[in-house]
């Protein structure tokens, strides 16, 4: 998490873009100078203004400076430009560090310690203040100096060219996202793959209950061997990496997902991502583990009523989960004709479920309650029932718990009798499609036959 107590932003005299910010942040607030031998600085409550003559990238070591000077730090905002030559109008964030060379400052093969909470943050204050402007905001993968810090620090940047560092509404809202940083925690994730600008992931940061510390590019993967990785895991206090599939090479994915793992660390989709919300990281492993005892390849999906439940009740603790089912078969065939009913249900009522490895709806049901699950599970059961009685024909014997349905299905061998051949011809019949033989129209009604099929309604409850 973020300590609130000590922000120091770094001012750099001779970068535009860095004066721009630091002016609007002296206007914004009653600063105080600091009485020290070494650097020109101001405070306002938990923040502290330095001025330094030379530039953000290589100042190395400058955390030590500021302790023996008696400013110590929490929290290091590198108050920065941004070049590019698109010239883009952009409010950027990242963190710093080199993958192999110290071509801009910093030291070969070392990462500086992120801090993730504040980026997520920070990004997610200038995408918000970002929509009815010129300008857009985005991460940034890791790269350049300085790299030898014990603090956590940042980069929040104004590019990308002269004018727009010298923009007074983006120091403005630069300035005020600073102001307004606050303790935001979340799982963090190391990323890798995409563009300079990590578009996924500034998505992910944006969008679902994620942090990032660093996140190296298509063009640095390369360079990162095992000693990297960890670095980049201890360093950012990751619990997962987050992989942009789309944009890496699949050798280059497997090699470092071989790394991953050894190290003892998950991949994680972006769908799982999703899925788990605001939920701690620790908790949505911890459920995971519990399901998979249950169905291996299944995953957890939550309602957002039970995400709700969770992140209140659980906050040093897994709860004890109730699990309950509905008969497989009769899941299977009313998804088969009205899924989006079926999810519908689900999505009002606070439990999870389960989907098997192709999507499709497994028949456990999880809640936090007994009772929840049993009500449910029964609710669910009706309106399977109800589908299948809107669509097929039925017999129901309470007796018995049994429901018969009466399906058609193609038959391959009236087809043969018929004289048509496995093959195209199939094809055509099963979707509902005439065919010729000898020329003579062969209708589907003909090489169909009736079924019934028996579904035995068990107690819903496990």
């Amino acid at each position: 998490m973020i300590n609130e107590n000590n922000i120091t932003v770094i001012c750099s005299l001779p970068d535009p873009a860095s004066v721009n910010i630091v002016e609007k942040l002296r206007l914004m607030r009653n600063w105080k100078p600091v009485e020290n031998n070494c650097f020109k600085a101001f405070r306002f409550k938990r923040f502290t203004i330095v001025e330094i003559g030379g530039h953000h990238i290589y100042q190395d070591d400058l955390d030590t400076r500021l302790e023996e000077c008696g400013i110590n730090s929490n929290l290091i905002i590198f108050a920065s430009r941004h070049s590019g030559k698109d010239g883009r109008k952009i409010l950027t964030v990242h963190t710093t560090g080199n993958v192999s060379r110290a071509k801009f400052g910093g030291r070969a093969c070392e990462l500086a310690v992120p801090a993730p909470y504040a980026m997520r943050n920070l990004i997610r204050s200038l995408k918000s203040m970002c929509k009815d402007s010129s300008f857009e905001a985005t991460l940034e993968a890791t790269h350049h100096g300085p790299s030898n810090l014990h603090t956590q620090s940042l980069f929040i940047e104004i590019g990308s060219t002269q004018t727009e560092w010298k923009d007074d509404t983006a120091g403005k809202n630069v300035a005020d996202a600073i102001l307004m940083l606050h303790q935001d925690d979340a799982p963090v994730a190391v990323g890798f793959g995409g563009g300079h600008y990590v578009s996924r992931q500034t998505k992910l940061v944006c969008e679902a209950g994620i942090a990032f510390g660093h996140i190296f590019p298509n063009h640095q993967l390369p360079f990162l061997d095992k000693d990297l990785v960890k670095q980049a895991f201890l360093k950012s206090g990751a619990d997962f990496a987050y992989f942009d599939r789309k944009a890496m090479k699949d050798d280059v994915r497997r090699n470092l997902a071989g790394i991953i793992h050894h190290l003892g660390y998950e991949v994680l989709r972006e769908g799982d991502i999703r899925e788990m919300g605001e939920l701690s990281f620790e908790m949505y492993t911890q459920l995971q583990q519990k399901v998979k005892k249950l169905c291996t390849n299944c995953k957890m999906r939550f309602t957002e009523t039970i995400k709700q439940e969770l992140k209140s009740a659980c906050k040093d603790h897994i709860p004890a989960i109730m699990f309950s089912k509905i008969d497989p078969e009769l899941l299977s065939m009313a998804e088969r004709v009205d899924r989006n009913r079926i999810e519908k249900l689900i999505g009002k009522e606070s439990i999870a479920y389960l989907e098997d490895e192709n999507g499709r709806f497994s028949h456990i049901l999880i809640s936090l309650t007994d009772e929840c699950a049993r009500r449910v599970a029964e609710m669910l059961t009706l309106e399977c029932i109800n589908i299948i009685k809107e669509n097929y024909q039925v017999r129901f014997d309470a007796d018995k718990g049994q429901l018969a349905v009466t399906v058609r299905r193609f038959s391959p061998q009236r087809a043969e009798e018929l004289g048509i051949s496995r093959g195209p011809l199939f094809g055509k019949l099963v979707r509902g499609e005439e065919v010729i033989i000898n020329g003579k129209t062969i209708i589907p009604d003909t090489v169909y036959e009736s079924i019934e099929k028996i579904i035995k309604l068990k107690n819903p409850r496990i």
